[in-house]
């Protein structure tokens, strides 16, 4: 028999009790800034011989990290304590980079080293674009980004000391940050079938970036605003997936670049990173069915039927995703600004529409999510559908940079986790002769 039980002793500070048996053993209970709670089990196993069991480590917490606060029931996402929402109003996608990475927000001397070293180190050798262009062209952009970004360690052999000094270490930071909208624009052009073109070292991050990938210097101020809010959104989400793979890859003393890799890796499943190129096809495939978006909706309430909305609800966000009320804003503006009339982005407001004014979905907390309208918005602005995955890690890149310094300066151990055997116990090794000769016998 086990029993976990809180107790707050007067004077002391809170901790927990676990039975086992006749035997019971206390753990110290972690609070958090935002008061959340956890009971430490670090030593659980050298104490008591137990484990625990956590299928998917949705109720552990592998870490304590100052750089995002998420609270899924509430509907609340700060970066460095600062909320989302004046966040992605007030500030740019590159300030959020520099606040994330080193924990303040710049003065404008800081924000301008950090711009100037972005730029200057923004160019990719000659060399990657040579292994970029090798791959089909009709690849996955994920797989050319997941290479190229691991590739990067080679080029630059430092990134494999971590026992630099700190401005060394830094670089190495910066040049990731400063290369990545780059890659990102190389593997669109690449995809599509066109040459590269150089970076703008006099527009900043955000404009450089659309310039290169659609090959235009009058890129529209709604299009860049949009774009820096859909970057800023994505740029952190706390443990999730990706960042827990860059986290657990990089505690094994890996470098940055291919830690960062496997982050890449982890974004593309559609459970994902992947979750807003599955919008578009979700689309797509009620287009070629005839656009009856009633049909569709009657399918995804119907329990007996596979059909689920994608971009719809969120496994984090019980209430509501506080990105998904910016981004809306966002995608409204871009679709009146282009005045675009495409079929499938008229479903999706139809969808839209349906999920916010049915009670099915508002008693079930099915919103549209920041997957659904970031996928709207990418495909109004012309990005390919396989490019979204793409997009989202550019946006991310600044957090798995942040996490993975983190990190190393907190000097965690390399991640290790357990495991329950529910296998074969011990048996004798039997010739094939043997097993021949049984397999007859049977």
């Amino acid at each position: 028999m086990i029993i976990f039980a809180l107790q707050h002793p007067i004077f002391m500070s809170e901790t927990a009790s676990i039975t086992l048996g006749d035997k019971k053993y206390d753990l110290s209970v972690i609070t958090g800034t935002e008061n959340e709670k956890a009971i430490d089990i670090s030593k659980l196993r050298d104490q008591t011989g137990y484990i625990t069991i956590d299928s998917g480590y949705k109720n552990t917490g592998c870490t304590k990290s100052a750089i995002t606060f998420l609270d899924g029931e509430k509907g609340i996402l700060k970066y460095r304590g600062y909320p989302i929402e004046q966040l992605a109003e007030k500030s740019s996608f590159i300030e959020v980079s520099y606040l994330l990475i080193y924990g303040e927000l710049p003065n404008q001397l800081q924000l301008d080293n950090f711009e100037a070293l972005l730029k200057e180190h923004s160019d990719v050798p000659e060399e990657l674009k040579a292994i970029l262009a090798a791959f089909p062209q009709d690849g996955h952009p994920m797989a050319k980004l997941c290479s190229i970004t691991a590739a990067l360690s080679a080029f630059f052999p430092e990134s494999l000391n971590l026992q630099a000094s700190k401005a060394e270490q830094n670089l190495t930071l910066v040049k990731l940050m400063a290369k990545f909208p780059a890659i990102v624009a190389y593997i669109q052009r690449h995809t599509l079938g066109q040459s590269y073109l150089s970076t703008d070292k006099n527009a900043d991050y955000v404009t450089n970036f659309m310039n290169m990938t659609f090959g235009s210097s009058t890129v529209d101020e709604v299009v860049i605003d949009a774009m820096n809010k859909l970057l800023i959104l994505h740029a952190d989400h706390e443990q999730n997936c990706s960042t827990s793979t860059v986290r657990i890859v990089g505690s094994s003393d890996c470098n940055l670049y291919a830690s960062v890799a496997a982050g890449v890796a982890a974004l593309w499943g559609p459970l994902h990173g992947g979750a807003n190129q599955a919008v578009i096809e979700m689309l797509e495939k009620i287009k070629n069915d005839g656009g009856d978006t009633a049909k569709w909706v009657a399918k995804a309430k119907d329990k007996n039927d596979s059909f689920r909305l994608m971009g719809f609800g969120h496994r984090v966000y019980k209430n509501f995703d506080p990105r998904a009320k910016i981004i809306k804003k966002a995608c409204d503006d871009i679709l009146n600004k282009l005045g675009i009339n495409d079929p499938v982005l008229n479903i999706a407001k139809q969808l839209e529409e349906a999920a916010l004014n049915d009670p099915y979905f508002a008693d079930r907390k099915l919103y549209p999510n920041v997957d659904f309208y970031s996928g709207i918005i990418y495909r109004a602005l012309g990005f390919p559908t396989e490019m979204f995955t793409v997009l989202f890690a550019l946006g991310r890149c600044p957090g798995w940079i942040a996490q993975w310094k983190e990190l190393r300066e907190n000097k965690e151990p390399i991640g290790r986790p357990r495991q329950v055997y529910v296998g074969e116990t011990e048996r004798d090794f039997v010739s094939i002769e043997d097993r021949q000769k049984s397999a007859v016998a049977q």
